[in-house]
């Protein structure tokens, strides 16, 4: 009788927390101007073509908002290590870590003091400083003139998809 009744109390705990479970906030919600999902900045619509040569449309591409903030160097003691993406991080290679862009992603950066630019792929999850948009590796920060101070304010303009690198 009283295995019946333990057995009983345990099975509604359970339930009373499944319920609750289900209520439950996201532990992370998007950072300041950024969208709660990546796949809005990404969709990109097409005019379709008409049969009728006489009137031409062009493609309609979605303005993809530019993200502006603050850049940061990678630390030198994170070459080699695995990234969010699987791949061996390598300071020579331009590559990125970025909060909430799909992996793969191809991103524009320019820098808005020299207005020197540099494509790089995200591959990474980062940075994990307040404040910063993107972290760079160390060549690409090389090409956008801040190695020396480190962190830079920068525009970021995601040009699309997968990259091969």
């Amino acid at each position: 009788m009283a295995t019946s009744t333990f057995l009983s109390r345990v099975m509604i705990g359970l339930a009373v927390f499944g319920l609750f479970a289900g209520c439950a906030a996201p532990l992370a919600t998007a950072g300041a101007g950024f969208p709660s999902s990546p796949e809005p900045l990404l969709k990109q619509s097409v005019a379709v073509q008409p049969a009728d040569t006489t009137r031409q449309r062009s493609k309609a591409v979605k303005a993809v908002p530019a993200i502006k903030g603050m850049a940061s160097v990678y630390a030198d003691a994170l070459n080699g290590r695995r990234t969010s993406s699987g791949q061996r991080f390598s300071q020579q290679k331009m590559t990125a870590a970025h909060r909430s862009l799909p992996l793969g992603t191809r991103v524009l950066v320019t820098n808005l003091r020299n207005n020197r630019s540099v494509e790089v792929s995200i591959n990474d999850r980062g940075p994990h400083h307040r404040g910063r948009v993107i972290d760079l590796s160390s060549a690409a920060a090389a090409k956008l003139g801040m190695n020396k101070k480190g962190c830079a304010q920068v525009q970021l303009q995601i040009l699309g998809g997968r990259s091969n690198g």
